[in-house]
């Protein structure tokens, strides 16, 4: 018997959504998650979590170029999200002023970084003190940790799923631009991939990075990850 002759001829409907080719599919519904740019070197040094701290001047100048990169690569016509941080709306402004063009910012909450309560503004070195587990090696605290006042990865998690979910259908099979947090681009990807914020975390969300998320009828596709403008 000729076992390829007698494969089905038609392929899983599933197969329909193979990512094979160099161009993404239009009609689908997009995430495109852009990680803000550099904060000032001051917060740099603190826990600033979802304090309102400025962009460090000198990046904004030095990585024009990704600024750039990142007017070419993000789809038109989109709809722009940013968080209530004022860091994510001068980021969304810079890479339109660098080549996207104008565009309504619509400012989403749930899009904004994890609360870290009284924690907040902490320098880094005296934050051990307080925690109750061990940190993360690549987060501040671990994902159950929660500061007093504050939440944990675990409540970014639910609450980004829960946005995602919203935002997916509202915006059914359209694209959307959404500029937020490291912390919430790794929550975006518990809820995709369905892994513990605890995995999550060991994901590398770098300044400007751009991830790109599918949902689809048969669920949930991690197009990219940390994705470096211009790089």
């Amino acid at each position: 018997m000729n076992e390829i002759r007698d494969l089905p001829k038609v392929l899983p409907s599933s197969q329909d959504h193979f990512l094979d080719g160099p161009k993404l599919a239009p009609g689908i519904t997009r995430f495109w998650l852009i990680r803000h740019a550099l904060v000032e070197e001051n917060a740099r040094m603190c826990m600033y979590g979802a304090m309102d701290v400025p962009l460090c001047p000198d990046s904004l100048i030095a990585q024009r170029p990704m600024y750039r990169a990142l007017a070419e690569r993000l789809p038109k016509p989109a709809h722009w999200l940013v968080s209530p941080l004022s860091r994510t709306q001068r980021t969304a402004q810079a890479v339109q002023e660098a080549g996207y063009g104008p565009a309504k910012l619509t400012v989403e909450p749930d899009l904004i970084e994890q609360n870290l309560g009284s924690w907040q503004g902490l320098p880094y070195e005296e934050l051990p003190q307080y925690l109750n587990l061990a940190p993360h090696p690549f987060w501040a605290v671990g994902a159950t940790e929660c500061p007093p006042e504050g939440e944990s990865m675990i409540d970014v998690c639910a609450r980004v799923g829960r946005l995602l979910d919203r935002l997916a259908d509202k915006y059914a099979h359209q694209d959307i631009i959404a500029v937020t947090h490291g912390g919430v681009v790794r929550a975006a990807l518990a809820h995709a991939l369905r892994i513990h914020a605890e995995t999550a975390l060991h994901f590398s969300v770098q300044n400007l990075a751009l991830t790109i998320l599918e949902r689809l009828e048969v669920g949930w596709r991690v197009v990219t990850v940390n994705e470096l403008p211009g790089v």
